[in-house]
């Protein structure tokens, strides 16, 4: 039996690497980028208002003040956007919008709430020193300034200086594509009444849920019989446009002979038990030409959820440059739980905050069925018991990984 993190240690061993693609920079927020963009011109690109005021020179309002404020004329207004040039006369102010350009000759702006507003004639109750409110040629951006370093997360500021630089578009990591196909000749699609012997497929919408909560594009490909060959049939098929591969429904028995037999030719899965609970039956292989991931999972949703989890998250978080692995954070039971012993345990359960904002209190969930689906809408935490302890007690300190908790 192999241990959970020598798996893990074997899924993360070659990471998935999606070719860049060139997207619009609105599309690019959250992935890495591919490329380095270095600023082609300055920001702004010309000297401008900060705020609405006057464009003047600050000597002619220097000492000013309310005692003895100094009064200039107002020679004409600048809008922004304004193409027109204007010449600033010593001794004269002209009404500025923020972001307008500065007339020649104006190295200040004198803000609104320093002066009486006049039209004609301004006057001005305090000085203003030399670029005071003004944004300078290159303030914000300099030409040659690197807008995006190659391996970025693009974040709000990315794309902002992006935006400065000049570029629409950016050469990123697209989001690894996650394929989910559950096999069973009783399944039956959730928009139809299950007959007698048949069940609805429940699981391949959660672990497409989870993929797309980890980041990745997903597909749900339609339900398959358990045949060696309708199994091969459907993986080969979603491999040329995958980066990970989950088939549910094939974690054990019958089912899970079949889809050894039925991949074996496409690169063939390990199907070597994992010291895990819930899910230690499940198989993985990279296969194809590509050797795309490809992971078996079992039937219960709850049970391939922790299995998603455990291993396919951290590599799709891994392919979008983040961090794998969820912050782990330490919690004191409210009731005992069982584990069974050589097994690393992920149970349900929920992350309490004690009243009064004190310590973390973690509420197992479910414990006696782990695979109940009604557990599953209460959980936000999985509990975790190590492979050497089989219970733990009342008020007994333990691990979780809480989602929305990084």
């Amino acid at each position: 039996m192999r241990t959970v993190t020598e798996h893990l240690t074997r899924i993360l061993d070659v990471a998935v690497r999606p070719a860049p693609v060139r997207v619009a920079i609105a599309d690019s927020q959250g992935l890495r980028s591919a490329e380095e963009v270095v600023a082609a011109r300055p920001l702004p690109v010309f000297d401008q208002a900060a705020i609405d005021g006057y464009a003047v020179r600050s000597v002619d309002v220097a000492g000013a003040s309310e005692a003895s404020p100094i009064t200039v004329p107002v020679v004409g207004e600048i809008a922004a956007g304004s193409r027109q040039p204007l010449r600033l006369q010593p001794g004269q102010a002209v009404r500025v919008a923020a972001g307008a350009p500065l007339p020649t000759l104006a190295d200040a702006v004198a803000p609104l709430g320093w002066t009486d507003a006049g039209s004609a004639r301004l006057t001005v109750h305090r000085g203003v020193p030399s670029a005071g409110f003004v944004r300078r040629v290159g303030e914000d951006v300099q030409s040659g300034d690197v807008a995006v370093r190659e391996g970025d997360i693009v974040g709000s500021a990315q794309v902002a200086m992006l935006a400065a630089a000049g570029r629409d578009k950016l050469l990123v990591h697209p989001r690894p594509r996650v394929s989910v196909v559950a096999v069973g000749d009783e399944l039956v699609e959730v928009s139809r009444s299950a007959a007698s012997g048949q069940v609805a497929d429940v699981c391949s919408h959660a672990l497409v849920a989870a993929a797309r909560e980890a980041g990745a594009e997903t597909n749900r490909a339609r339900t398959v019989g358990g045949s060696a060959a309708e199994i091969r049939a459907a993986v080969e098929d979603l491999l040329p446009a995958s980066e990970i591969v989950v088939v549910c429904g094939v974690g054990g028995g019958t089912a899970a002979a079949e889809a050894k037999s039925g991949l074996s030719e496409l690169g063939g899965i390990d199907d070597t038990r994992i010291a895990i609970h819930p899910g230690s039956a499940q198989g993985y292989g990279r296969l194809g030409p590509d050797s795309v991931p490809v992971f078996l999972f079992p039937s219960y949703p709850a049970s391939a959820l922790v299995l998603f989890e455990v291993f396919v998250r951290p590599l799709v978080r891994l392919a979008l440059g983040q961090e794998p692995h969820r912050r782990t954070w330490t919690a004191r039971l409210t009731s005992p739980i069982v584990s069974p012993y050589g097994r690393r345990s992920y149970l349900p359960a929920r992350l309490l905050r004690e009243d009064g904002g004190g310590e973390l209190l973690a509420q197992p969930l479910g414990v006696s069925g782990t695979h109940l689906l009604a557990v599953l809408a209460e959980v936000n935490a999985l509990a975790i018991v190590p492979e050497e302890v089989t219970e733990l007690t009342v008020g007994e300190q333990l691990e979780l990984v809480a989602r929305g908790r990084g």
